[in-house]
């Protein structure tokens, strides 16, 4: 196995890795510096798109382009343009959330939540947008939402609120975009660090991005540690699957805070790729709208 940096400059707060078959690149969100980026599959060729806020999580769309939530919705973002236009702004005037993390499910429908900006307070709620911009509030009360995925089947969403170090697992109704029965999928204190980003592979298992223990955790669908990759930047904050058979892993980190134990982390910020894990993982569905 290897793990390298996939491209040579640092990201305020990289999040969000999304591989594009149709493309074979990679996109990711620097969520504090404001912009989106995509690479080749290796890392070169980097581009960047300017957006006008914080940029919690992007999804590709059917038709082209991309919706992005930002700090207090959703929006369209023209890749020829850079251009981005409002499709359902649920936390509108709020100044004290931001949209922090939200994937695709299979049916098409974008689902991303939100957390408190001074991450203290239960503020932050999930939201579903789908393929007609209608929006709908499904849970409520996160500190800091994080790591949506579901099972490759589609109907179990898995889903963390990193403040309490808690992943948790919920059925989910793909017909109608609901969700019911959640329950803790894994416990603080399982593995080190705090749940971050996460994604499911091919054969189930959910991977886990433990923010500042510069590592990812695979657990097993019964909730057991399976498999650990080790990370030069502490703080990880999220994981995909992607390159040309799908079993390149893609992992993005934080560059500030500083960490209390570790002030001056030059890894901090950067994306990384690794090959040869022997795992292979599912490619995300696009927006239906």
């Amino acid at each position: 196995m290897n793990i390298r940096r996939l491209v040579t400059f640092r990201c305020e707060l990289a999040e969000g890795p999304l591989w594009d078959p149709d493309s074979a690149t990679i996109y990711w969100v620097d969520i504090l510096g404001k912009a989106v980026w995509r690479a080749d599959a290796g890392g070169d060729n980097p581009r960047k798109w300017d957006l006008p806020a914080h940029v919690g999580a992007m999804a590709l769309r059917r038709n082209g382009g991309a919706v992005v939530a930002l700090a207090t919705g959703f929006f369209s973002l023209d890749f020829a343009t850079g251009r981005c236009h409002v499709l359902a702004e649920p936390a509108a005037g709020q100044t004290r959330t931001r949209f922090n993390d939200g994937k695709v499910d299979r049916r098409g429908r974008l689902l991303a939540g939100s957390m408190d900006y001074g991450e203290h307070d239960p503020l932050g709620a999930l939201y579903r947008l789908d393929a007609d911009f209608g929006c709908t509030r499904l849970m409520d009360g996160f500190t800091i939402f994080n790591a949506p995925c579901w099972s490759p089947d589609g109907g179990t969403f898995y889903y963390a609120d990193s403040a309490r170090g808690t992943l948790f697992a919920a059925d989910y109704d793909l017909k109608s975009g609901t969700i019911s029965r959640s329950r803790i999928f894994v416990g603080p204190d399982v593995a080190p660090g705090a749940p971050d980003g996460a994604t499911v592979d091919a054969e189930g298992c959910v991977w886990s991005a433990r923010w500042g223990a510069g590592r990812v955790v695979r657990f097993t669908p019964d909730g057991r540690i399976d498999r650990t990759i080790e990370v030069p930047a502490k703080k990880t904050t999220s994981i995909a699957f992607g390159g040309p058979d799908m079993d390149w892993i893609y992992i993005t980190s934080m560059k500030d805070p500083a960490l209390p134990d570790d002030p001056a982390d030059p890894e901090s910020g950067s994306v990384y790729l690794v090959t040869g894990a022997g795992i292979k993982g599912i490619p995300e569905p696009r927006f239906a709208g």
